[in-house]
């Protein structure tokens, strides 16, 4: 699947509940590397999920 497929693809919404200090830990985090909170949850989830599927290989 190229990339603009994945972009295409309708995001699942997903409710999270954050201490006040870690939202504010991820926002400066987000803003260093300009981007919004939500993409740098996502963009942390992602990697957190390949490095577990390189751990199970």
């Amino acid at each position: 699947m190229d990339s603009e497929s994945k972009k295409s693809k309708p995001k699942k919404q997903a409710p999270l509940r954050l201490s006040a200090e870690l939202y504010e830990q991820l926002a400066a985090w987000a803003e260093d590397e300009f981007r919004s909170v939500n993409g740098q949850i996502e963009y942390l989830l992602t990697e957190a999920v390949k490095k577990r599927k390189k751990s199970q290989s």
